[in-house]
């Protein structure tokens, strides 16, 4: 003991005339800050790290909290699932870009819809001229998903869909896909985003209000907990809080916040926690700040295993865990010097990775001019290839644990995200919160703060602030999607319709209405209704007319 005290004394000297040097040396006059805008110091030492706490804090791999992992060997079990975002035009067209890249080396299908059926509306819809086929696939119908799905067996891939209002419609597609291929639905892999509180928060592409909403959702999970049990019902996403200009503290505890708001009403239900929650996963968005973005994937772990452990009293250590997906950051993308996109992708992927990421979606150079085209997203998958199997961080599992500074900002990251938790809990939850606006004035002022620190110049953001090129010219392959995408998505819904058997639609439509006035389960009702080719518009239509449609309270 007297020894090490004094090796604490030694310490303490040299650490006085390291902090007198370091007072005393010139600074460049950056503002040395996170992109959160959190003030960075200039050193991190053991003072910042409490050791005392290391097995309820920290601990090993695989071991609660899971600060440094869910799975003991890490990488070495398994590595991520890689997957790239993939959707444009026609089902056609996406399918062949799907085999393209299982072909490629991807390990997972990830498929981007367009905005109309984002929407819940069909190709044919007037609100929908000029959108159809342009930011993803176009999905109308089950005859739709049979195109797009064609040749690839669903029980040999993992499928991630990002859709959220009408999710359940779609996923119904999905599942009467399979049922075709003959496939159990208890072989099915893959996560529905089907996150609707996050749209209210950041995304917007909302349909029905909250509470009808939240219904659905629960629905779904019941559904999914007996009938498709490999499949992740919800993956709660941080990643559009992020791209509307939140901080990395306010993406982690709204998502959380959000997931809590979704177990809640699950346990409302009925169902047991154990059940249900070891299937809904989390989607992070991986930003420019490295290690901010590190330390906020290891908080999320401990976070979460101890509201679920503490809180909800989960009893199966596998609903402990915090699973996740994460993408690298879309709004960090500069059209300006487009190639330097690679980099930050690399980055970015590579703090995913080094927090431990299950799964792990690299942007491509060009996303912001066109989706991309087949040159970069063959790049963005090389990224990730690269770094599994060339840079050595899968060696060893949670390489930057024991980081002074990793350590630090990990529990900074905590302790803000439980002071935020605070916030929301006094407004009286999730929902209340959002009608309430209180979710868009907390990302507008970060999203602010921001947008001043580069415009003072504060922060750069090269080739946008500083290193810029005059006249420069973009060299690179644009993705462009024909118009004609539209005029066959329209002509193949007609034929659809009148060929389909009308009755059997009306038949279905009236199911819907009778399982939502007597508050039963609408899914299976769904997947019947697909079967019978009533499309997605006429899905959301019905129950509109129960729930009516949400009009969001503006707040400044």
């Amino acid at each position: 003991m007297k020894d090490q005290n004094m090796n604490n004394d030694e310490f303490q000297e040299a650490r006085k005339k390291y902090i007198e040097k370091l007072n005393n040396s010139k600074s460049n006059g950056l503002k040395y800050t996170s992109v959160s805008g959190e003030d960075v110091k200039p050193l991190y030492t053991p003072d910042d790290v409490d050791d005392s706490q290391f097995v309820d804090e920290i601990n090993f791999p695989g071991e609660y909290p899971y600060t440094r992992g869910i799975h003991t060997n890490g990488y070495r079990g398994k590595i991520w699932t890689m997957r790239q975002f993939a959707g444009f035009g026609s089902p056609e067209d996406t399918n062949q870009r799907f085999k393209y890249l299982l072909d490629a080396g991807q390990t997972g299908l990830s498929v981007a819809f367009d905005l109309p059926t984002l929407m819940g509306r069909d190709a044919d819809d007037e609100f929908c001229e000029g959108e159809v086929g342009i930011c993803g696939v176009a999905i109308s119908s089950l005859e739709d998903m049979e195109i797009l799905f064609d040749k690839i067996p669903l029980d040999k891939v993992s499928t991630s869909m990002t859709i959220n209002s009408p999710a359940a419609m779609v996923f119904a597609f999905y599942l009467a896909v399979a049922k075709k291929q003959g496939i159990p639905f208890d072989k099915l892999r893959g996560t529905l985003q089907n996150d609707i509180l996050k749209e209210y928060i950041a995304q917007k592409e909302y349909i029905y209000p909250p509470k009808p909403s939240m219904r659905i959702i629960t629905d779904m999970i019941e559904y999914c907990t007996k009938e498709v049990p490999q499949w992740n019902t919800i993956s709660v996403s941080g990643y559009h809080i992020r791209e509307a200009g939140s901080t990395a503290a306010q993406e982690l505890a709204y998502t959380l916040a959000d997931g809590f708001a979704y177990i809640e009403d699950a346990i409302e239900r009925g169902l047991d926690v154990d059940d249900f929650a070891p299937r809904i996963s989390f989607f992070f968005n991986s930003h420019l700040d490295f290690f901010e973005e590190i330390a906020k994937l290891r908080a999320a772990r401990r976070i979460y295993a101890k509201r679920m452990k503490e809180v909800y009293k989960a009893k199966n250590p596998r609903t402990w865990w915090c699973r996740y997906h994460t993408q690298t950051a879309g709004c960090t993308l500069t059209a300006q010097q487009p190639e330097n996109n690679i980099v930050r992708t690399a980055l970015q992927a590579l703090a995913g990775v080094l927090g431990g990421t299950q799964s792990l979606h690299t942007n491509s150079m060009d996303e912001t001019l066109a989706l991309p085209s087949e040159k970069a997203v063959k790049i963005a998958l090389r990224t990730q290839q690269i770094i599994a199997y060339e840079s050595g961080v899968i060696n060893t599992v949670d390489p930057l644990g024991g980081s002074y500074y990793v350590e630090s900002l990990t529990n900074k990251m905590e302790e803000e995200v439980n002071k935020i938790f605070d916030e929301i809990d006094a407004l009286g939850g999730v929902i209340a919160g959002i009608e309430s606006g209180y979710f868009q004035k907390e990302i507008a002022r970060s999203a602010y703060r921001y947008q001043l620190e580069l415009e003072r110049k504060e922060k750069f953001i090269v080739g946008i602030n500083e290193f810029v090129e005059k006249n420069e010219k973009i060299d690179i392959p644009i993705l462009e999607i024909h118009p004609e995408v539209e005029v066959k998505q329209r002509a193949r819904l007609a034929k659809l319709k009148a060929t389909r058997d009308q009755a059997k639609v009306e038949e279905s439509l009236n199911e819907l209405d009778h399982a939502v006035l007597n508050d039963e389960n609408i899914m299976p009702v769904l997947i019947k209704a697909a079967e019978n080719y009533v499309t997605l518009g006429e899905m959301v239509n019905e129950l509109k007319k129960h729930f009516g449609e949400y009009e969001e309270v503006v707040a400044f």
